[in-house]
């Protein structure tokens, strides 16, 4: 799994919307909080709108707002929808799965299903409420992650 671009900054402004629950935010304030060009950030939010994570109101006082509670976010569901399979490999990929040519016998595969199940798993577990709460940190140098 490689995060472009736009898998980090859709995960920026749903950040900025869920630290705005109570109202609708417009796109240029959630650009300026997000650091990223307006036009960019309208189709990445156009998209999460489309996939049911954020709501739009047009007109004057018009914007984006969340469409779900925080913790209903899972952070590997957001990352699924916009980046796709979250395995490092397609031989172990349970929603694009693509043999390898060594697929009997691959010493790697193992390996790539950990990465996979390990990724998977802390992104899973994550909600946007944890993001927003600081409720995630890693334990140096142990390996660990709480969430």
């Amino acid at each position: 799994m490689k995060l472009s671009s736009k898998g980090e900054y859709a995960l920026r402004a749903l950040l900025v919307l869920g630290q705005n629950r109570n109202g609708v935010l417009p796109i240029a304030d959630i650009a300026a909080a997000t650091q990223v060009p307006v036009n960019y950030l309208e189709q990445i939010l156009l998209q999460l709108k489309h996939l049911g994570f954020v709501r739009s109101k047009r007109g004057i006082h018009g914007g984006y707002s969340l469409r779900l509670p925080p913790e209903a976010i899972a952070i590997g569901e957001v990352i699924r929808q916009l980046e796709g399979p979250l395995a490092p490999m397609g031989c172990v990929s349970v929603t694009a799965y693509d043999p390898c040519q060594l697929e009997q016998g691959c010493l790697l595969k193992p390996l790539w299903a950990l990465i996979r199940d390990t990724v998977a798993n802390v992104l899973d577990r994550t909600t946007l409420y944890d993001l927003l709460e600081g409720k995630i940190q890693s334990v140096a140098g142990r390996g660990e992650i709480h969430v």
